[in-house]
């Protein structure tokens, strides 16, 4: 708003002149809101379950097409597939409890340091700090979610070869929606992420098909 007001100035005639001086404020330009959401923020969730759940769909898939190359029947196949739901669920939540315990003790150890030099940083970090049960909870919980897939498409077909072609189409296809969800929650390549957890898949398959299907087939081993 401008704001006139009034000077008495005295000419030579000793006439009283009313001089307006106007102030005007400065026009203050709001910037239009930035995302200024750190991502990064989300890397230890989206890592741990996109990372579990890939693991348990790949781990599970492969382990079914290996007993699978060198051995029919339905029932071995899927006790395999049960066994590394399990044990791998297991493995994930200890591997994640461990390395969350591990850097919270580095972040503990940084905020003490922090507080001896004074630094008022370290206040109201304790909630911050990462909860290694919960992260484990949630990397086991991903992994079998993505393990039970492959069990579920395999349990209902008797015979081998169908079998085995559905276990790697809906392992295809949930590798490809693992890579998508991963890549719109990380605001990262779409085609790219999914065409990488994809062809890893594949690889994985594959190469465990193929050495199972060696090692069952030759040297007379019986299983």
């Amino acid at each position: 708003m401008a704001t006139p007001q009034s000077l008495q100035l005295s000419s030579v005639n000793n006439v009283e002149i009313p001089v307006h001086i106007i102030h005007t404020e400065e026009n203050q330009i709001q910037e239009p809101a930035v995302d200024e959401f750190d991502y990064s923020q989300r890397g230890q969730w989206l890592r741990a379950a996109v990372l579990g759940a890939n693991d348990g769909l790949v781990s599970v898939a492969s382990l079914m097409m290996g007993v699978a190359s060198v051995k029919e029947d339905i029932k071995a196949v899927i006790v395999a597939g049960f066994a590394g739901l399990v044990a791998g669920a297991c493995s994930m939540a200890i591997g994640e409890f461990v390395s969350v315990c591990t850097q919270r003790d580095v972040e503990i150890a940084q905020m003490k340091r922090e507080k001896l030099k004074g630094s008022s940083k370290s206040d109201g970090n304790d909630e911050k700090l990462p909860n290694p049960a919960q992260a484990a909870a949630a990397s086991a919980l991903a992994f079998a979610i993505g393990a039970v897939l492959p069990l579920l498409a395999a349990a209902f077909i008797r015979q081998p070869m169908v079998r085995m072609a559905v276990v790697v189409a809906v392992a295809s296809v949930a590798l490809v929606v693992f890579g998508v969800v991963g890549a719109m929650l990380g605001r990262t390549p779409v085609v790219k992420s999914s065409a990488r957890v994809l062809v890893g898949g594949w690889m994985a398959m594959g190469t465990t098909f193929g050495l199972t299907k060696l090692i069952g087939s030759n040297h007379g081993m019986q299983i």
